[in-house]
């Protein structure tokens, strides 16, 4: 199993080209760049890492259909994929940040009126048509089209590559179908039969095998030299775990039935702890809040980290490819950790 990274969307494209030059070193695979609605834009950001490294592959996740049309996506990660010399991937997802700061206020998003899944492949077949020169009639979609030629004689460079977001059952099967690889989102452990079952049907369903299908997962890394400060770190931000989330899809793998309740009832003072960054979940016994953090992250100093290369391990034998840790603070001593004490023994 290869490791990934992922980095705070809002360092600098400089910041992000250094760190990306000690990744590679480190024998990470890929350097991940957010889409978020008000931080750098990820394909702009990622150009002077590209340059920066020649083996280093560059991704930009999630991207979502309703907030760019998939000609554009094509354009957008093509360009970098010719800066990049071949090392670019995009991940597509249905919903995330952007999209959800689009949507008018007290208005949720019906992913089910959206045709999400529909959506999603819709633009990963145009993505990964643009990319592969197969576009030349167009492309006519039920909820997407392109109404002209796409003209890819100004690609040299080996094909971009085009990943899915995928959490759920169809999109998981979708993903395996259609795209070159797929993300999912903090995935536990106890989720992996389920999903490497959805992943073989999706598979089963392809016009030709995959080379070389990538099958990644999320993962907040929180290890620090200092045990309290990985904590606080972890506290800030777990309200963002795809666990904690609504529909709080997997969370009913860690907690019992009482105890979910309550996670679902006190939801709000998670996301208050991570908007006012003191890390305070009020209301919610710290044995039950630690429980969910060490469940859904990595926490803890240098010393906990072979702990958390079982954890590591354990997705490598159930089938995962890569492991894509996200970096908070102190990225450059994150990438050092995880380059040094992670990468060899995985």
């Amino acid at each position: 199993m290869d490791i990934e990274i992922i980095l705070d969307a809002n360092l600098t494209p400089a910041e992000l080209a250094d760190i990306a030059v000690v990744a590679e070193e480190g024998g990470i695979r890929t350097l991940w760049h957010s889409n978020f609605p008000s931080t750098w834009d990820a394909f702009v950001a990622l150009v002077p890492a590209a340059l920066a490294t020649r083996r280093l592959r560059l991704g930009v996740l999630a991207v979502s259909p309703f907030e760019m049309h998939p000609l554009k996506i094509a354009n957008a990660i093509n360009s970098l994929n010719e800066i990049a010399r071949g090392r670019a991937t995009v991940a597509i997802g249905g919903g995330g940040a952007v999209l959800s700061a689009m949507r008018n206020e007290g208005v949720e998003l019906d992913f089910k009126a959206l045709r999400v899944v529909r959506a999603v492949r819709e633009a990963v077949e145009i993505v990964r048509g643009a990319a592969h020169g197969e576009l030349k009639r167009g492309y006519a979609g039920e909820l997407f089209q392109v109404t002209m030629p796409y003209n890819s004689s100004w690609l040299k460079a080996p094909p971009a590559r085009v990943f899915t977001c995928s959490d759920g059952p169809q999109m998981i099967r979708m993903g395996a179908r259609v795209a070159d690889g797929m993300q999912l989102g903090d995935q536990t452990i106890h989720r992996a039969p389920e999903i490497m079952a959805n992943v073989r049907a999706g598979w089963a369903k392809r016009d030709r095998l995959a080379d070389d299908f990538r099958i990644g997962n999320y993962w907040a890394w929180h290890i620090k030299e200092d045990k309290e400060a990985s904590r606080a770190e972890a506290r800030r931000s777990v309200a963002w775990r795809t666990q904690l989330i609504p529909p709080f899809h997997g969370l009913d793998f860690l907690l019992d039935e009482p105890d979910l309740t309550f996670i679902k009832d006190h939801y709000a003072n998670f996301q208050k702890a991570a908007y006012t960054g003191t890390g305070n979940i009020e209301g919610v016994p710290k044995a039950l809040a630690d429980h969910v953090i060490d469940s859904v992250c990595s926490t803890g100093d240098y010393s906990d980290i072979e702990r958390e290369l079982e954890r590591y391990r354990a997705y490598a034998d159930a089938g995962f490819t890569d492991l894509v840790l996200k970096i908070f603070d102190e990225p450059l001593a994150a990438v050092r950790a995880i380059s040094e004490r992670v990468v060899p023994a995985v």
